[in-house]
């Protein structure tokens, strides 16, 4: 077996050099990705998109301040998760496999639709959990303080949310045959995501929004009202679960 980390698997400490090397890595894809988007919309074309954002106002730099505080907390959290998966994966106990044709070419693209829909299915019924009242004031909260969505909001999660995030992918690399390069653009397509649907500036088209393929997702406009309305558009990627259990806002029915 191939390792990524020419480290002896079972020495002491082991795993806290592979949280370091993932923190390094999570923490830098999290400032390039909110980065880039951050300075297209808010800095370099900010008056071409400013009678377009979503919220009626501007977040303050204060917010910006603590959503990255927590988004570096976050980013550690997942770098536990991740070093502890990367162990398993050593060990044999995953299902992530190096070789693209070892299942064939055709289940690459299936098995990233499947995980997809896993993470969705997990994610909106915790999601609604978490905006129980008691558990909201100590899970979720520190993500609703961020009344106005920015991109550095992609991240800014309390250290208990970060971890029930971040359980899913690794109980799914388990059971679950994924590639390494189909686990590698499922994780930028998840930091993507968070961005844009952080953004507080709908940057799909009014065409896609409104067609049938495109209601199918999730952009910033669905999540902008989950920040406003709290009790609606619970999904992550998708808005199947929204419409089945009618928890998606009226707003995105009009």
């Amino acid at each position: 077996m191939i390792e990524f980390f020419p480290i002896e698997a079972n020495s002491p400490g082991i795993l806290l050099i592979y949280a370091a090397i993932f923190f390094f890595a999570i923490l830098f894809r999290y400032f390039v990705a909110a980065g880039i988007f951050y300075y297209y919309y808010y800095v370099k074309n900010f008056s071409k998109y400013d009678k377009r954002r979503l919220s009626k106002r501007l977040a303050n730099k204060k917010q910006f301040k603590n959503e990255i505080l927590w988004s570096i907390k976050s980013s550690a959290i997942f770098a536990l998760v991740g070093a502890a998966t990367y162990w398993l994966w050593l060990e044999g106990h995953t299902a992530v496999y190096l070789e693209p044709a070892l299942f064939g070419y055709w289940y690459l693209p299936v098995s990233l639709l499947v995980v997809s829909l896993i993470h969705e299915t997990y994610y909106y019924w915790v999601h609604r959990w978490m905006h129980h009242p008691k558990v909201f004031r100590v899970v979720h909260k520190v993500h609703h303080d961020s009344r106005i969505p920015t991109p550095w909001t992609a991240f800014s999660f309390h250290p208990w949310e970060s971890f029930i995030e971040a359980l899913v992918l690794p109980l799914i690399l388990i059971f679950l045959p994924v590639n390494v390069y189909v686990l590698g653009f499922y994780l930028l397509v998840m930091t993507i995501s968070s961005v844009v649907n952080h953004l507080d500036i709908e940057i799909y088209p009014l065409w896609f929004q409104k067609s049938k393929f495109g209601k199918l997702f999730i952009g910033a406009t669905h999540h902008h009202h989950h920040h406003t309305e709290f009790m609606t558009n619970y999904g992550l990627y998708f808005t199947f679960w929204d419409k089945l259990m009618a928890t998606e806002s009226k707003k995105m029915q009009d």
